[in-house]
This record gives C-alpha cells, structure tokens and sequence, in this order.
C-alpha cells in the first residue's frame, strides 16, 4: 500500500479517536437527561444536519458535472449508507443501553473487542494483511484489559449488550471498508446517520418518553456528540478507511479507550493507576506495529 495514503488514513483515524474519546463523557452525561434510544435518535439526527452544509461546500471544489441533487440520488450511495447504517444504529444503541448495566471501564474492553472480531471476519473473507497484525491484536487486547480495569469477570446483560455492540461495530467497520473507495465520505456518513436516527427514532417512540425541556437539558452532551463524534469523526473513520485495510483500522479506532482515559484525566481529574498506564502504552505499541509494512500486505486475497 502506497506509504502515503497508510499515513494519510492512519491520522485521519486518530483525528477521529481523539473525538469518539472526548465524547465519551458526553455520552455518559447525557444518560443523566434522556433515555438511550432517545438520546442516539437525536444525536444521529444532528448528525445529519452538520453533515448537509458541508456536502456543499466540498462539492464546490467538484467538477465532474454532476449537481448537488444529481449526487444525492445514486442508488449506490443510498444502498452502502443502508448496508452501513443497520449495523451502526444496532452498535450505537446495544453499546448505550449497555452502559446502563455495566460500569464504564469494563464497558469500554467489551466494545474494544471489536479489534480480534474484524479479522475474524476478514479470515472468513479471505483478507490478507500484514504478519504483524495478529501480533499487535493480541498486545492490544491485553492493554486494553489493563486499560480498562475490568476486574469482573462475571457476566451479565450489560456485558452481553456490548459484546453485541463489539460485533455490530465490526460488521460496520467491514462493510465501511467494502464500500467506502466507491463513495463520497460525507454523504456516506450522512445516509448512515439518517438510518440511524429513523430507527432509534421509532425505538424511542415505543420504549420512552422523552420532552423537549429534558432534550434542551441535555444540549451540550448532544450537540457534542452529534456534531463532532457522529458528523465529523465518522466522516474521518470513512475517509481513514478508503487507504488503511479493515484490521490495521480497527486497532487504530481502539485507541479511543485510550483517549477517553486521558480525557477523564483531564477534564475529570480521573487518576489513571500505573495499570491503565502500562495498558495505554501497551496499545501504542499495538498500533504503530499494525502500521509496519510488509511486502507480503496486500487487501484481498488474489
């Protein structure tokens, strides 16, 4: 793989981990306010919204021909945003509901473990990558563990929600990688979106009852995570992906757990224990041996 677009993905994912790892706690205190399905229904629409300015400002720098609408109506488009966005609503909202049963650290390892599922689906699709990612998943994992502080073993609901997140995030992140080069990011990102918060929306109205004064209550956490972890760090996952195979893009998303720590150290005055710091250099190392090449690397098997 050209070593310029591996760099030119690779930091367009970190971009985006350095986001999803803030908005954790935007999340968090979001769930103080409104329910979960509510909560995703509205920061996916929101999503959407920051995402249709900004389809009309990168399609000024176009000259294809083709208009603003005339882009909207690709049946392609429309069939990767929906292939995409049912296994995100399905992550987004298993990984929420979960976090009401399980405490945050070992929520966080659960969802992460979307990193030894990728290539695991990969395997099945006769995926090639490097020799030194099976190497770095198996680092990760530990550091993650470390990371994380799970201490739990026992398993209960909550966990088994967000082992399904874990699995539905790496469908996603296998489909993203599938369709992504054939598609304009944003609009991709947009369509997922709009699945999203169509079917977190008719959730919402069966299972809550969310009011207007608890949504504005909750404005902060959701413009945040509407705004910047739905409409611009999903935005960097699709355009991450385009140059970086499914496996190395995963572990590199795994440093968001990474971040979120280091956030709540910043911003909550968290401790981090040597443990969680030994985890977090654990998955650096993970990462930055995922993104060795080798002659052999290739995407798909010939």
């Amino acid at each position: 793989m050209n070593m310029k677009k591996t760099i030119r993905g690779s930091l367009s994912l970190v971009f985006a981990t350095v986001i999803w790892g803030s908005a954790f706690i935007a999340q968090s205190v979001g769930m103080d306010f409104i329910g979960p399905f509510t909560f995703q229904a509205v920061r996916c629409l929101l999503a959407v919204l920051i995402l249709l300015p900004l389809t009309v400002l990168m399609d000024l720098a176009k000259k294809d021909g083709k208009t603003y609408l005339s882009r909207w109506t690709d049946k392609a488009l429309w069939k990767a945003g929906i292939l995409c966005g049912i296994p995100l609503f399905l992550a987004v909202n298993f990984q929420q509901v979960g976090l009401l049963y399980t405490g945050t650290g070992k929520a966080g390892f659960l969802t992460a473990m979307y990193i030894v599922i990728v290539p695991v689906i990969g395997f099945f699709l006769r995926k090639k990558t490097s020799f030194f990612v099976p190497i770095s998943v198996a680092i990760a994992v530990v550091g993650l563990y470390l990371l994380c502080s799970v201490g739990d073993s026992s398993v209960g609901l909550g966990d088994l929600l967000l082992l399904m997140c874990a699995l539905m995030f790496s469908v996603q992140i296998t489909v993203v990688d599938a369709v992504a080069a054939d598609q304009d990011p944003l609009r991709l990102n947009a369509v997922q979106f709009l699945v999203c918060a169509i079917l977190s929306s008719v959730i919402m109205a069966v299972r809550e009852s969310p009011t207007w004064d608890l949504i504005l209550a909750c404005k902060v956490p959701l413009l945040y995570a509407g705004f910047l972890s739905s409409g611009i760090a999903y935005s960097l996952q699709i355009f991450g992906q385009r140059d970086l195979e499914a496996t190395a893009a995963s572990l590199l998303m795994s440093l968001e757990s990474v971040f979120a720590a280091l956030f709540g150290w910043l911003l909550l005055k968290q401790v981090m224990s040597p443990t969680e710091i030994l985890g977090s250099i654990l998955i650096f190392i993970a990462v930055i041996l995922s993104q060795i090449p080798t002659k052999s690397k290739a995407r798909t098997a010939e």
